[in-house]
């Protein structure tokens, strides 16, 4: 298989996981293992006041129930994966008790010895609770007097996030117009295909306390198993094995995590959990949440002068990313345009409903909501064309590298890499046609499927450090071995980072096996988070490559006679420049290199190399999509008739893996713009509990996809890449908002949330008089 930068490889890990011998934590299967099922709360807000188990321990199979009394170290606290100075402190038990702070939140555990007699053994748990008030809304939490989330804290505002550049008030004042709305996006679910998975062996033959689980963040389960349950990190091995799906859902440490080793530890024996798919919908970290109150200032022609949001985030019951995600909402909002004063303000709130964390995209498609909602009203308000608007505000590519005089949440000054903002807009709009479309319109205008046409574009900060690293390895077979710490969850690791070693070395792609998501095979890891592996595992590789390709030549320079410097390496073998007959197989060099003179004096012996990757900061990503679509004004429904999307990846190290990540992420927009929303009632209860309730997109949904990659080189890494993980999810549900107002906007339509279901497209059509 070649194996060039840039080439549309077909991923290598498919094989494995298309004819079944993939293997997920359930499919894991180690002697003596129990498994473990969860007594988890009913009520958003309570007390415990006793746990009668006498009838589940009578069940046949049932080993154990356990419950904070037998697990005191189950009190402690769950580390935050990254704590906010700004916020107030919490701690997130790993078992809840006495008091309990949402619905679902683990009361006890019950382990039998097969799932289904712990599941008995679960229900027959009596729990006796003492019913407290429960905030479980903002407005709720917000209220004077409201029911405390955490006692310790005042009131429910767990602390502040901002941006603010130059003069609002002054900016405000110079607009012709003035926009103001007040937008909200729901609460969505990741639903990865994989439910979340936890294995603890205490005792594995390698010596190590030995957790499997379905994770993108090993490292920090790690941590957190070694620093609840009072064990040296260097004893405790967290694999990550195959992982279906995680979409930032399992980018966090969650309680079950810690849970299920210190259940192990106690028993003795090996421990399993899986996740339900109503448990994952209940207590699995959503994401979104967000309501703002956002303004935008423009003068006559469309330029903006001034942009304002005001907005709070719903954390539930524990800030378990701090204020990562107001913040990314906050630093994105200005978006691929010259803004020359803006202000944003976040209140972070705590309410008595499952805690959030990060999905797919992370605070980005909040901002392309607010930004694209405000910039189409300013439009319509204007007399000028939606696209008109955005192309007299981006950034030129003369004014590159753009500051925009924000900081990014890692301190650093946002600084956006050089790039055509407009040349990508304008190949985004010749891609999608308007024209044709809005001549369609116009005949379509009176029918009962009036069109619409929308537009988003966006910026993304993508590949956060600190670090990664990467360890290569030429064994004496001549396969070559990447071990890193990052882990996958579908993104073609085994793929595209054996490309980047493969383009180093002079091999191909099949020669090179990636190995990660084992904290024995790498001392340090962040996390498959953040559209940040390529971006920062990928130069961490290419340099620890590039290391061994230097030593390679060393001991190809002695068997064969000649300058380091003259020896190529190509087809896995290394061969004198102009000589290709005088060459020796790279197999025959890692065997050499053991007795090496000229590795000697380099100090170690073989051919690796271990290098960490430190960006300093991110590296900036321009997106553009547009979409048409049809609303049906009897029913209500919406179909996507066309749509386009460019985003700038950078280098692509695979175009077929960019254009893949691309397709998903735009479908699980299409999602939140149409269908998803996890609903509660006043009592904190959830009414989306199951795959019937809560709307994922279908396949019936979906049109072509007209998808296309940029390539400006990121000015941040050595491979000039950019991320692409989270991409295509930031823009759909702002251009498809946009596209059913603009199909509706004769009628009195009045887009302020998402999703679009038919009935909320009703709902909107009805808002304003004359609707």
């Amino acid at each position: 298989m070649a194996s060039p930068l840039g080439s549309p490889l077909r991923r290598k890990e498919d094989v494995r996981l298309l004819t079944g011998a993939g293997r997920f934590v359930d499919d894991l299967r180690v002697p003596g293992t129990l498994h473990a099922a969860i007594v988890r709360s009913p009520h958003a807000h309570a007390r415990v006041e006793r746990v009668e188990a006498a009838a589940a321990r009578a069940l046949p199979g049932v080993v154990a129930v356990l419950t904070l009394a037998d697990l005191p170290e189950c009190a402690g606290a769950v580390p935050p994966l990254i704590p906010s100075p700004r916020l107030r402190a919490y701690a997130q038990p790993v078992l809840a008790g006495p008091e309990v702070r949402h619905a679902g939140e683990a009361i006890a555990v019950v382990v039998a010895d097969d799932p289904y007699r712990a599941a008995d053994g679960r229900d027959a748990v009596a729990v006796d609770y003492t019913v407290l008030p429960a905030a479980t809304t903002v407005e709720a939490a917000l209220a004077p007097g409201a029911p405390r989330v955490h006692a310790a804290w005042p009131d429910n505002v767990a602390g502040p996030a901002d941006g603010a550049v130059g003069d609002v008030a002054a900016g405000f004042a110079a607009a012709d117009v003035v926009i103001e709305m007040t937008l909200a996006m729901p609460r969505v679910a990741p639903v990865p295909i994989e439910p979340r998975g936890v294995l603890a062996d205490p005792g594995a033959r390698d010596g190590f306390f030995t957790t499997w689980a379905s994770t993108q963040v090993p490292y920090a389960v790690r941590t957190a198993i070694g620093r609840v349950l009072g064990l040296d990190e260097e004893r405790v091995r967290v694999i990550a094995p195959d992982v279906g799906g995680g979409f930032g859902g399992k980018g966090h440490v969650y309680p079950e995590d810690v849970l299920i080793p210190a259940v192990a530890r106690h028993l003795g024996r090996p421990v399993k959990w899986i996740e339900t798919r109503i448990e994952h919908l209940l207590t699995a970290a959503p994401d979104r949440d967000q309501r703002h109150a956002a303004r935008l200032g423009v003068r006559r022609d469309g330029t903006i002068t001034a942009i304002e949001t005001r907005l709070t985030k719903d954390h539930g019951a524990y800030p378990t990313l701090g204020d990562v995600i107001a913040l990314n909402t906050i630093n994105h909002l200005p978006g691929p345009f010259r803004v020359p004063a803006y202000r944003g303000a976040a209140t972070n709130v705590v309410t008595h409903k499952t805690f959030t964390a990060a999905y797919r995209g992370a605070g980005r498609p909040e901002a392309a909501f607010v930004l694209d909602r405000l910039l189409d009203r300013a439009a319509r308000a204007l007399g000028l064309d939606p696209a008109d608007v955005r192309r007299r505000n981006l950034i030129r590519r003369e004014e590159m590298p753009y500051r925009t005089g924000l900081d990014y949440r890692d301190g650093a000054p946002i600084v956006y890499d050089p790039a055509d903002y407009v040349a990508g807009f304008e190949l985004m709009l010749a891609r999608l046609d308007p024209t044709t479309w809005r001549a369609q319109q116009a005949r379509r205008a009176a029918s009962a499927t009036p069109i619409g046409i929308g537009l988003s574009t966006y910026v993304e900060g993508t590949g956060i450090g600190p670090f990664e690293g990467a360890e290569v390895r030429v064994d004496p077979s001549g396969r070559i071995y990447v071990m890193v710490g990052v882990s996958s969850q579908g993104q073609a690791h085994e793929t595209t980072l054996a490309q980047v070693c493969a383009a180093e070395l002079g091999v191909d792609v099949d020669q090179v096996s990636v190995v990660g998501g084992d904290t024995a095979v790498m001392p340090f890891g962040m996390g498959t988070i953040a559209s940040r592996v390529a971006a920062v595992a990928g130069p961490a590789v290419g340099r620890s490559a590039r290391e061994v390709a230097r030593k390679a030549r060393l001991v190809a320079a002695e068997m064969l006679e000649c300058a380091p410097e003259d020896v190529v390496l190509a087809g896995g073998r290394a061969h004198v420049a102009g000589v290709p007959a005088r060459d020796v197989p790279l197999a025959r060099l890692a065997r050499a290199s053991v007795r090496s003179a000229a590795l000697a004096r380099e100090g170690a012996p073989g051919l690796h190399a271990c290098a960490f990757f430190y960006p300093g900061t991110v590296t900036w990503a321009f997106g553009a999509h547009g979409c048409v679509l049809e609303v049906d004004v009897e029913t209500g429904g919406v179909r996507i008739l066309r749509y386009v999307a460019v985003h700038d990846c950078g280098r692509p190290i695979n175009p077929l893996v960019v254009e893949g990540q691309l397709h998903g992420g735009i479908v699980q927009g299409f999602g939140t713009a149409l269908s998803e929303e996890l609903a509660y009632d006043e009592a904190g209860q959830l009414l989306t509990a199951s795959l019937m309730d809560y709307g994922l997109p279908r396949a019936d949904l979906v049109p072509a996809l007209d998808v296309v990659a940029l390539d400006h080189p990121s000015m941040i890494n050595e491979l000039g890449i950019k991320g692409v993980g989270e991409s295509g999810i930031i823009s759909p549900h702002a251009a498809i908002a946009n596209a059913v107002e603009d199909a509706l906007a004769g009628r009195g339509a009045d887009v302020t949330r998402v999703p679009l279901s038919p009935a909320r497209v009703w709902e909107t059509m009805r808002a304003r008089p004359g609707g």
